[in-house]
């Protein structure tokens, strides 16, 4: 897959010390899948937006069942299925993002495809998260059409779905913008040794948060340096502003066998992330993250006990540590891997300039 822009790593940078797995990506959790599907029309509406869908195992395997846990850091958003996954504390079925308008139609199409799939299935509640891109796109209009989702199923379903992750103006990140530069997709993953064994973790993000000033970068105050007066901020967007806009969704995976509370115990250390970068968590802000954990597989519809294994909460601090790094590196690759788009009613929203980031380091 070819990249037009480098990733963070490429420009010289780390965050954290705990190493990445081969592809520094979600996909490095074996059996996770990913697919976009980017919508980018002019006429007859202006269309900047897609869907991401991430499969938690092989379509083969989905019958097998995850435990799984969510965290509403703020909650100005919205992520279907959260209320059974509280009460139940698993993932059952792929998982999607896209933009605010048309969480309706992606789970619809998720019943679909699972009904398809499982033709017993007698109902399902799928888990579908989103952010606002209406700055770029013509969000009421909903450019996003049933073929798309499937389209991103089957991506995700492929062999080439649990290679490298397309990352920025993709899929559900395709009209989303991030600390005033342009935003959307990113991923990251850490590899982590914790009593005696080894897993990964890893990170998906759809960054469409932040105001400029705040953008820090392992430290570095880079919002104050990139500020409006090097690359302009979006329409609408006042420099002296001080609030936090926008929306971000986090998903994070782990090979390792963790039940459900655990799970969101995991969920919650996006939050780290975030706010190395530079999100606080605003009242306007959508800020909802989602762990799911491959190490155990609960049959579905299973009638008698399931054994199942766990790691002591002790256990747990290594892969806190690697979901706080995954969820900060997830953020910069969205970033970096963002273009320069124009949009809806003409607005532009720039990439942060490469050069003058690695002039920081």
């Amino acid at each position: 897959m070819e990249r037009r822009r480098p990733r963070l790593r490429e420009l010289g940078f780390t965050l954290g010390s705990l190493p990445t797995g081969p592809l520094n990506a979600i996909t490095d959790v074996p059996g996770i899948g990913v697919g976009h599907t980017t919508v980018i029309t002019d006429q007859p509406t202006t269309t900047r937006t897609g869907v991401t869908v991430i499969m938690p195992r092989p379509v083969a395997e989905l019958d097998q069942l995850a435990y799984g846990g969510l965290f509403s850091f703020n909650g100005n958003g919205e992520f279907t299925g959260s209320h059974w996954l509280a009460e139940s504390g698993l993932v059952s079925g792929p998982i999607a993002i896209t933009n605010t308008d048309q969480v309706g139609l992606v789970r619809d199409e998720l019943v679909a495809y699972e009904a398809a799939r499982s033709p017993a299935l007698e109902w399902c509640l799928p888990l579908v998260g989103e952010t606002w891109d209406g700055v770029l796109n013509d969000i009421h209009a909903r450019g996003l059409r049933a073929e798309h989702v499937h389209q991103a199923l089957d991506a995700a379903s492929s062999p080439s779905g649990r290679g490298p992750v397309a990352e920025g103006n993709v899929g559900g990140g395709t009209g989303m913008i991030c600390h005033g530069f342009k935003g959307g997709i990113g991923t990251s993953s850490r590899v982590v040794t914790t009593a005696g064994e080894q897993y990964t973790v890893g990170v998906l993000v759809q960054a469409n948060y932040g105001h400029r000033e705040l953008l820090t970068l392992d430290g570095r105050a880079v919002g104050s340096v990139i500020d409006h007066t090097v690359v302009p901020l979006p329409p609408d967007d006042a420099p002296a502003a001080s609030g936090d806009t926008g929306s971000i969704i986090v998903v994070v995976a782990t090979d390792a066998p963790l039940l459900a509370d655990q799970c969101a115990r995991l969920a919650r250390r996006a939050t780290v992330g975030l706010a190395r970068v530079g999100g606080f968590g605003s009242d306007s802000s959508g800020d909802i993250f989602l762990a799911f954990a491959t190490g155990n597989r609960l049959p579905a519809g299973a009638t008698q006990p399931v054994d199942v294994r766990t790691l002591p909460h002790e256990a747990l601090t290594p892969l806190f540590r690697g979901t706080a790094e995954a969820t900060e590196e997830a953020i910069w690759n969205a970033l970096c891997a963002a273009e320069t788009m124009t949009g809806f009613r003409g607005a532009t929203v720039h990439a942060i300039p490469l050069d003058r980031l690695t002039a920081l380091a």
